[in-house]
């Protein structure tokens, strides 16, 4: 089932095709699809944008960006037509370790207070079956920008007790970060690198319908 596709309580009966209808008949647009359409607003108490990096060829160091904020174009009638932005601020990160959030705020890493964000802009979307899709865009980090794609699962749709309607996904893309100007290391005597140049975002997403 694709995405706005999964049953829920607040949704309207989906429709049906008569299985006796021609290949040329057009094909009925799915109401519990197309209630869904609209502009939904990042939560971010209810989110993770996070990222896991590879430390001393042995071990994987997780950590997150506490603040970010972003909007979600769905459209029912045509998913591919959906769209995402989103502005995370550098300066939230959080792997745990104060010392080691010092150093990825620094000008070694992210330089946060000469660029205070990382940005996605998506420029199309593309259903892959089911409820996964593909969201392809431009990730800014730095000063630089170059494309991106991120697979994501459409985990449904519910209205809160607050009678907020809300969506949620789930997924992440890989990268390397020395793409985007993240260069700094350090060789271990045993042979490797303390940090992978490979990093794997993830993204955690609860959005609510604007109006």
């Amino acid at each position: 089932m694709g995405l706005f596709g999964r049953k829920n309580s607040n949704a309207p009966a989906a429709a049906t095709l008569d299985a006796a209808a021609s290949p040329s008949a057009p094909v009925a647009v799915d109401p519990a699809l197309a209630a869904l359409s609209g502009t939904y607003t990042i939560d971010p108490a209810h989110s993770s944008i996070g990222f896991v990096v590879r430390h001393a060829m042995v071990t994987n160091v997780r950590g997150s960006f506490a603040e970010h904020e972003g909007t979600l174009t769905l459209d029912g009638t045509n998913p591919a037509a959906s769209s995402a932005s989103i502005d995370v601020k550098i300066a939230s990160v959080d792997t745990g370790i104060a010392d080691r959030d010092g150093h990825l705020r620094s000008g070694d890493f992210f330089d946060a207070e000469q660029y205070p964000l990382m940005s996605f802009r998506s420029t199309r979307a593309e259903a892959l079956g089911g409820d996964k899709y593909r969201m392809i865009g431009d990730l800014t980090i730095k000063d630089v920008t170059r494309p991106l794609a991120i697979d994501l699962e459409f985990n449904g749709a519910a209205t809160d007790v607050y009678g907020n309607q809300r969506v949620g996904f789930e997924g992440g893309a890989e990268i390397l970060r020395s793409e985007w100007g993240l260069t700094w290391n350090a060789a271990l005597e045993t042979g490797g690198v303390m940090v992978s140049d490979k990093v794997r975002l993830t993204f955690d997403v609860s959005a609510i319908r604007e109006g």
